[in-house]
C-alpha cells in the first residue's frame, strides 16, 4: 500500500530523509494545478481548502515576521464579500444595551498596539509518537507580528456588561463546509476585558489581508492561536461556559498524564488556553554543511504570557548545556531572540539543541506529554549539521 502524504509527514518527524522529501510535497501539489494564495508562494501547503500554510524555518529569522511569511491557519474557507465599508461588529447577550458598531466607528475609537507571537496549538504535531490525526504541522506554525486595533474591553464597555456576564463568545464570518459546526470560541470575561486583548485591523502597520482576518480579527496575546478569531463579526456575553463544538469538544487538553496512544475520557479534558515554553532554532538550518571553526547559533524562545528567563544550548547531544544570550527587541507577549557561538574543531556531525525556561520556572521537557490532539509539542528544538574540513 503506498504511503499517504499524512504518513510521510508523520514519518518525517523521525526520519530526516523523509523529512526532506515531505518538504517537497507542496511543490508537487502545485504541479497538479493546486493554487496557493497570492503572496504565500514560499510557504508549505498543509491544506488548500481551507488554506493552511506553514512557514519554512528559513523565513523565520526576523523578530517581526513579514505578513507574506506569516503562517495561515483556517478551519473553514476564507469568506467572500469582505468589505470594510459595510462591515459591522455586534455586541449582545448579557449586556445593558446591545450595540452594532461599523468598521469606521471602531477605527475612530482609541487605538492600541500589541506585539504578540501567535502559534497554532498543533505546531509540532508531526513529532508525536504514536502519530495523531490532524494537520501535520512541523515547526513553522508560528510567527510574531505587531497588531493594531481597538481594545475589546472598550468595545464591550459600549454595551455595558451585566454582572451576570462570565464569558464572551467570538464568531467570525467564516462558515463550515457541509455539517461542520460554526467556529465559535470563548474567552473568560477577565481575559476578554484585559487591556492587551484587542480587535485588530492592522498587522505590521498595514491593513489585515483576507488570509489573516480582514477586516477585523481578535488578538488574544499569550494564548494559543485559535482564540484569535478572524473575520470577527459578533461578540456575545454569556453567563455560563459555551457548549458549542469548538469549546465543549475541540481544543481541549488532558488534565492528567495520558499513556501514549490511550483513549482519554472526555471528563478528563479541559479547554486549552495558554502556550507552553518553547524554542525555535533559525541558524544554522537543519542539514547545513559548514567548515570547522566558529558556528553561530540563533533562534527565538517564547512562552505565551510569561517572560523568557533563560535559554540554554547543547552541542553534544544534551550531555551539557551552556547559557545563550538573550538579545534584541523585547515585548511582553513576543518571542525573545537568543544567540550562542561555539567552536566546531573537528569535522563531524553535530546535534544542536536549544531549551528555554520561563519566568514561572517551566523548562522544555525532553519528551512532551502525549495527547490525542497533538497539542503543545515543546521538546527542545534540534537541528543536525555536518562540519567538514
Amino acid at each position: 500500500m503506498p504511503l499517504t502524504r499524512r504518513d510521510l509527514l508523520a514519518l518525517a518527524a523521525r526520519t530526516p530523509l523523509l523529512g526532506a522529501f515531505a518538504a517537497l510535497l507542496p511543490a508537487s501539489l502545485a504541479a497538479q494545478g493546486a493554487k496557493v494564495a497570492p503572496g504565500k508562494e514560499k510557504l508549505l501547503v498543509r491544506s488548500l481548502r481551507p488554506p493552511d500554510y506553514e512557514t519554512p524555518v528559513a523565513l523565520l529569522d526576523s523578530w517581526l515576521t513579514p505578513v507574506e511569511h506569516f503562517y495561515v491557519r483556517s478551519h473553514m474557507p476564507v469568506p467572500g464579500a469582505l468589505d470594510a465599508a459595510t462591515w459591522t461588529l455586534q455586541i449582545e447577550g448579557e449586556v445593558d444595551t446591545p450595540v452594532t458598531l461599523t468598521f469606521d466607528e471602531l477605527k475612530k475609537m482609541p487605538s492600541a498596539t500589541i506585539t504578540a507571537t501567535l502559534e497554532c496549538a498543533g505546531n509540532g504535531r508531526a513529532f508525536f509518537d504514536p502519530p495523531v490525526a490532524g494537520i501535520q504541522w512541523s515547526r513553522g506554525a508560528v510567527g510574531n507580528a505587531r497588531w493594531t486595533g481597538v481594545r475589546m474591553a472598550d468595545v464591550l464597555k459600549r454595551a455595558g456588561v451585566k454582572s451576570t456576564g462570565r464569558f464572551v463568545t467570538m464568531n467570525g464570518a467564516d462558515r463550515g463546509m457541509g455539517q461542520q459546526p460554526d467556529f465559535i470560541r470563548q474567552l473568560p470575561l477577565d481575559k476578554a476585558t484585559h487591556s492587551d486583548t484587542v480587535i485588530a485591523y492592522e498587522m505590521n502597520g498595514q491593513p489585515l489581508n483576507p488570509l489573516h482576518g480582514f477586516p477585523l480579527r481578535a488578538i488574544v496575546p499569550g494564548w494559543e492561536g485559535a482564540y484569535s478569531v478572524k473575520w470577527l463579526q459578533h461578540l456575545r456575553v454569556i453567563d455560563r461556559e459555551f457548549d458549542g463544538f469548538w469549546v465543549a469538544t475541540g481544543y481541549r487538553y488532558p488534565t492528567k498524564i495520558v499513556a501514549p496512544g490511550a483513549t482519554v475520557d472526555p471528563k478528563d479534558m479541559a479547554p486549552l488556553s495558554g502556550l507552553v515554553v518553547k524554542t525555535l532554532l533559525t541558524r544554522p538550518l537543519e542539514g547545513a554543511v559548514l567548515p570547522p571553526g566558529k558556528i553561530e547559533i540563533a533562534g527565538f524562545a517564547w512562552a505565551g504570557e510569561p517572560d523568557i528567563a533563560r535559554v540554554e544550548v547543547s552541542t553534544d547531544h544534551g550531555a551539557s548545556w551552556q547559557a545563550a544570550r538573550l538579545v534584541g527587541e523585547r515585548a511582553k507577549y513576543a518571542w525573545r531572540r537568543f544567540e550562542y557561538n561555539f567552536e566546531a574543531r573537528r569535522p563531524e556531525s553535530y546535534l544542536i539543541l536549544a531549551r528555554a525556561t520561563d519566568a514561572s520556572g517551566r523548562t522544555q521537557p525532553m519528551t512532551p506529554p502525549w495527547n490525542p490532539s497533538g497539542y503543545l509539542w515543546n521538546a527542545p528544538d534540534a537541528v543536525r549539521i555536518e562540519v567538514k574540513g
